[in-house]
């Protein structure tokens, strides 16, 4: 965990910063430079990774992923981008089309993360010629820089991961699907991860023709690769830690070093003025976020917003601590049950997770 939550009565340092208060301006050079594993998934490797021995497709995933890794930078698929005009001026054959990717798809606690954080880690490319990025901030990346920059900033890489690959609409689905293909036409390899199969998106959730279209031809630019496990989905979600007092929450604040201090509804509106590509920017230098007031959110717009920076707040290991509701009742019965629930499952169990951590740490202070 990154930092530790001062005893109830610490003396105050400094006073605490406030996220509504930021406004993050990023350079397109940073935006592509931050796409790198988070901190979480920063030291692990192959090696790291245990195969269950009752699952040998694990096994089978490392040796193929080690591969794949191995075949990055050996000049087929070198992320060069000049590959089409070198065929036109030489009259060579055009390469045969086929997957230019890997895909893992598996449930909920297989490892698929660790083993695409460890294929970013392996490859032997230069760091700043592979991307690894949630599909999320991929699509958060387009919206920044705009489709042909985004396709001009990544089309020199030898490598692309995308975690959590998820098809929430079909404007997302044309998106990435088109993105991904530019990038697959520059020779850039790419990675990704999901809970559902490739030729399976959107199922069940779209049925327009050209939808489905754009569905069948990204799945055809990857390589399956199913990774079997004990699946977690079906636990529900996990209990949040009652909440404290705002009294509390404040005093704790004022005494821990790096603490950043909000009030939720001021920081959900503020959310809105910041392009959800900046929220890890936003959370730069914080070791500790503290809100006042959390309150059940009804607003699809704001949730998905909230799922974003949980989502960065996770990566980088920052606990929570909170008053108001908790957050297993962040979003409504209905949101939990509609088309965006697994964003939203994800969103309660990391700042779950993240409000235990303020919990414990908290604890051992005292």
């Amino acid at each position: 965990m990154s930092s530790s939550l001062a005893e109830p009565n610490a003396v105050p340092t400094t006073g605490p910063e406030v996220l509504s208060a930021r406004m993050p301006r990023l350079d397109t050079g940073r935006l592509v430079a931050d796409m790198v594993p988070p901190p979480r998934f920063d030291s692990v490797r192959f090696e790291t990774y245990v195969p269950d021995e009752r699952r040998p497709s694990q096994a089978e995933a490392v040796r193929r992923l080690r591969t794949f890794a191995a075949q990055t930078g050996s000049g087929t698929g070198n992320g060069s981008g000049s590959g089409e005009r070198r065929r036109w001026f030489r009259r060579e054959p055009q390469a045969p089309q086929g997957p230019t990717g890997v895909y893992l798809d598996g449930g909920y606690g297989v490892g698929k993360t660790h083993l695409l954080a460890s294929l970013w880690h392996a490859a032997p490319a230069p760091r700043e010629r592979k991307a690894f990025g949630t599909f999320v901030e991929l699509t958060n990346l387009v919206g920044a820089l705009g489709f042909q920059q985004a396709v001009t900033a990544l089309s020199g890489h030898q490598l692309v991961c995308i975690d959590e690959f998820e098809l929430d609409d079909p404007g997302d689905t044309v998106l990435v699907s088109t993105l991904l293909g530019r990038l697959a036409d520059a020779g850039v390899r790419l990675a990704a991860t999901s809970n559902t199969l490739p030729g399976k998106l959107g199922e069940g959730r779209f049925a327009a023709a050209d939808f489905m279209r754009e569905i069948q031809g990204l799945s055809a630019r990857f390589a399956s690769l199913r990774i079997d496990g004990d699946d977690y989905r079906h636990r529900g979600l996990p209990a949040a830690p009652a909440p404290y007092t705002d009294e509390q929450v404040t005093e704790a604040a004022h005494g821990t070093p790096g603490a950043a201090l909000d009030d939720f509804d001021e920081l959900a509106v503020h959310l809105a003025a910041v392009h959800p590509s900046r929220y890890g920017a936003l959370c730069d230098g914080v070791h500790a976020l503290f809100l006042r007031g959390v309150e059940q959110i009804s607003d699809q717009a704001t949730a998905l917003r909230l799922v974003v920076l949980a989502d960065r707040l996770y990566d980088r290991e920052i606990p929570v601590m909170a008053s108001g509701v908790p957050f297993d009742r962040l979003f409504t019965e209905e949101m939990l049950a509609g088309g965006y629930r697994k964003k939203y499952f994800r969103a309660v169990s990391r700042l779950t997770a993240l409000a235990r951590d303020a919990g414990r740490t908290a604890v051992a202070a005292g």
